[in-house]
C-alpha cells in the first residue's frame, strides 16, 4: 500500500512532467502552515532556475496539469511559487478503509527481511541490575522489536559479562567470609552443594565491598586475579562458585527485565565463546595482522580517510590476558558460525564509539565477518538527574532498577488514588504497567544519542507528551467501545463499509495523523530509531483527544454518523497499541 504523501507525490510528479517540467520537481511534504494547507510541494521553487523561468508560472503550468483530479479538495498556487494542497474527504477514506483491512496496516515491508543480531543488555553477572543498565535495555528491546515487526529475522542476546575479575572478587571475598566450604578445600572430592552459599541480596552485597575493598589492598587485588585466573584455568571448586553466581543472577536479571517486558532471545555469555580464542588469535597471526606493541598483541586499524587518530585495537595483554575486545571479536566469531547475520548491532553508551570503532575494523580486517555484513553501533546519551549529572540515589549512591521502577510505581499509584478507589491489588497491577510506560517512554522519546534529565514528576504527568498520557489515551477509547457495546453496538475490526467521509476538522486531522503510521515505520525502522514512534502516537493521541472533545459520538444522532466513529475509535486505538507495543508497553483495561 503507498502512503498517501507517496501518492500525492505520484500525482504532482506526473503532473510536472506533463507540464514538461522534470518530474523530481514534484516532491510532496507536510504543510509547515496547517492553517493554509494540509500539505505542499515546493518544486516549482525548486525548477525556476533550470527552467529560467518565475516559480508562479511554474505552478501555474504544474495546476493546469493536474486539471479536475477527485484527490484533492483544493490546490492553488501562492506567490512566489508554492502550491498548496488539501485532499478531498473521500481520497482521505480510501486509505483509512485500506489501512483498516490490510495486514500490518498496509505498511510497504522491504522486498527481502535481513537476518539480524542484536546485543543489548550487557549485564555483568554477581551484580544488580542499576539505571546505567536502562538504556540498553529499553532502547534495545524496542529496536528488536520494529525490525522484528518489520520483517527482518532477528535475534536478541543480553550478552552476559561473566568471566572477568568479579568472578575472582566474589570468590576470594567468599574464601574469607565462609573458609570452611568446600569449594576452597584442594583435597575435597565429593559432589558441591546444588544449594548456592549466597542469596542474591548477599551476593550483591559481597561484589562491591570486595571490588572496594580490593581498590585500597593491593595483596587483595592480587589474590582476587589470581583467582580469577585459577577460575578460568578450570579449578573446580571455583567453577562450582561460578555456577551457582550464574544461577542466582541469571534467575534475578530475569526477574528484573521481566517486570520492564524485557525479553533476550538468548543468554550467551563472555564464557561462551572463551574456546573460540586461541583459534581466533592464531588465524590473526597467521594473516599477519597483529603484532607487537609494547609487549600487546595489536592490530593496527587507523585509516587514511580518519579525521581523529583511531589507535590500535590490542587483542592480547603484554602479560598474555585477552580484553574485552578479545571476547568482542571471538563473539563475533560465534555469531557468524550460528547465525550468519547480515547485520550485528550494538546498543551501548555513546562513549564507547572509539572502542567499537576499532572492534569493527578489526572484525572486517581479520575477516572474521563477510565485507557487507553490516556492524552497527548505536550509541546512546546519559540519562541524568535534575542537576544534569548522572542519576544517583539521594546519598550519592547508583540506584537500582528495581529501586527506580518501584519509585515510579508509588508514584503513579499516589496519582491514579486521587481520582479513583481502587483495591490496592488493582491499584497496583495498574501502577506497575503504567509506571512500565512512565518510564519507558521517558527515555525513548528522547533520541538515543542525546542525554536527558529523568524528571519522575513529569514523566508519571497524565497530561502532556509521556507514557501515561498515551496509555489514558487508550483507556479512554476502550471504554468509549465498552459502553458502545453495552449500549447494544457491535464492535467489528473490518467493517469498514460503516466508515464515512469526513464533516469536520478534527475528524480530517485525526485521520491524516493515522495516515502517517506508514512514514513512520519506514524511518523508524531505517534509523533504528524508536522516538519517532514516540512522536506520531503523541500527535496521533493529542489528534484523538481533540477529536473526542469536539464531537458528540456516543451521543450523536446520525446512527450511521456513530458507526463510522466508532470505527475510527477501533482503527486508532489498533494503531496505537501496536504502537506502544513496539516501544515494549502495554495498557491497562482502566486508569
Amino acid at each position: 500500500m503507498l502512503t498517501i504523501i507517496e501518492s500525492i507525490k505520484s500525482i504532482m510528479e506526473e503532473s510536472f512532467e506533463k507540464a514538461g517540467y522534470d518530474k523530481k520537481y514534484g516532491f510532496v511534504s507536510v504543510s509547515n502552515r496547517p492553517d493554509l494547507c494540509q500539505y505542499q510541494c515546493n518544486g516549482a521553487m525548486a525548477a525556476a532556475k533550470e527552467y529560467k523561468k518565475a516559480p508562479i508560472a511554474i505552478a501555474n503550468d504544474v495546476l493546469e496539469a493536474v486539471g479536475d483530479n477527485e484527490a484533492f479538495k483544493s490546490i492553488e498556487a501562492v506567490n512566489p511559487g508554492f502550491i498548496n494542497i488539501n485532499l478531498s474527504e473521500k481520497f482521505i477514506l480510501s486509505f483509512i478503509s485500506e489501512m483498516s483491512t490490510e495486514e500490518k496496516f498496509g505498511i510497504n515491508l522491504p522486498k527481502q527481511g535481513k537476518k539480524v543480531v542484536i546485543d543489548y543488555g550487557g549485564p555483568n553477572v554477581a551484580k544488580s541490575l542499576h539505571v546505567g543498565h536502562l538504556r540498553s535495555a529499553v532502547i534495545g528491546e524496542s529496536v528488536k522489536r520494529i525490525l522484528r515487526y518489520m520483517g527482518d529475522d532477528i535475534v536478541g542476546d543480553v550478552h552476559l559479562g561473566d568471566w572477568g575479575l568479579q568472578i575472582g572478587l566474589v570468590i576470594t571475598e567468599l574464601s574469607k567470609r565462609k573458609p570452611d566450604l568446600p569449594y576452597f578445600d584442594d583435597n575435597f572430592e565429593g559432589e558441591y552443594p546444588k544449594e548456592a552459599p549466597f542469596t542474591i541480596e548477599e551476593l550483591c552485597e559481597i561484589y562491591p565491598y570486595a571490588s572496594g575493598y580490593s581498590k585500597e589492598h593491593e595483596d587483595y587485588l592480587l589474590e582476587a586475579q589470581e583467582n580469577t585466573a585459577k577460575f578460568q584455568n578450570g579449578d573446580p571448586g571455583f567453577k562450582a562458585i561460578w555456577n551457582h553466581i550464574l544461577d542466582v543472577s541469571i534467575a534475578d536479571l530475569k526477574k528484573n527485565y521481566d517486570k520492564l517486558n524485557v525479553e533476550f532471545d538468548i543468554w550467551n555469555k563472555e564464557s561462551d565463546v572463551q574456546p573460540l580464542i586461541p583459534k581466533m588469535i592464531d588465524d590473526m597471526k597467521n594473516k599477519g595482522l597483529l603484532h607487537e606493541s609494547e609487549g600487546a598483541l595489536v592490530v593496527d586499524v587507523a585509516e587514511e580517510s580518519d579525521k581523529k587518530e583511531i589507535p590500535p585495537c590490542i587483542v592480547v595483554k603484554s602479560n598474555g590476558a585477552t580484553l574485552y575486545a578479545t571476547t568482542d571479536l571471538a563473539t563475533i566469531v560465534d555469531r557468524k558460525q550460528q547465525f550468519n547475520p547480515d547485520e550485528i548491532i550494538y546498543v551501548v553508551d555513546k562513549r564507547q564509539s572509539m572502542y567499537f570503532t576499532q572492534v569493527f575494523r578489526t572484525a572486517k580486517k581479520s575477516g572474521l565477518v563477510d565485507e557487507d555484513t553490516n556492524l552497527v553501533f548505536i550509541g546512546f546519551g546519559t540519562m541524568n538527574g535534575k542537576d544534569g549529572k548522572p542519576f544517583k540515589t539521594r546519598d550519592g549512591g547508583v540506584l537500582r532498577l528495581q529501586d527506580l521502577r518501584e519509585d515510579v510505581t508509588a508514584e503513579v499509584l499516589a496519582k491514579i488514588k486521587e481520582n479513583r478507589d481502587y483495591s490496592d491489588e488493582e491499584g497496583t497491577q495498574i501502577a506497575e504497567k503504567v509506571g512500565v510506560a512512565a518510564i519507558k517512554y521517558g527515555d525513548l522519546s528522547n533520541q538515543a544519542s542525546k542525554d536527558y534529565i529523568f524528571d519522575i514528576s513529569r514523566f508519571t504527568s497524565f497530561e502532556g507528551n509521556t507514557g501515561p498520557y498515551i496509555l489514558y489515551t487508550i483507556v479512554r477509547i476502550k471504554s468509549l467501545l465498552a459502553k458502545y457495546q453495552e449500549e447494544g453496538g457491535i464492535v467489528d475490526e473490518k467493517n469498514t463499509t460503516a466508515l464515512l467521509p469526513a464533516d469536520s476538522d478534527s475528524e480530517i486531522k485525526l485521520q491524516l495523523s493515522l495516515l502517517k503510521f506508514g512514514e513512520v515505520m519506514q524511518s523508524a525502522y531505517e534509523e533504528k530509531a524508536p522516538h519517532k514512534i514516540c512522536q506520531f502516537i503523541y500527535e496521533l493521541s493529542d489528534s484523538f483527544n481533540h477529536f473526542y472533545h469536539e464531537n458528540k459520538i456516543l451521543g450523536n444522532d446520525d446512527e450511521n454518523r456513530k458507526k463510522s466513529y466508532i470505527q475510527l475509535l477501533i482503527l486508532v486505538k489498533r494503531v496505537l497499541e501496536q504502537c506502544i507495543d513496539l516501544l515494549g508497553f502495554d495498557a491497562p483495561e482502566r486508569m
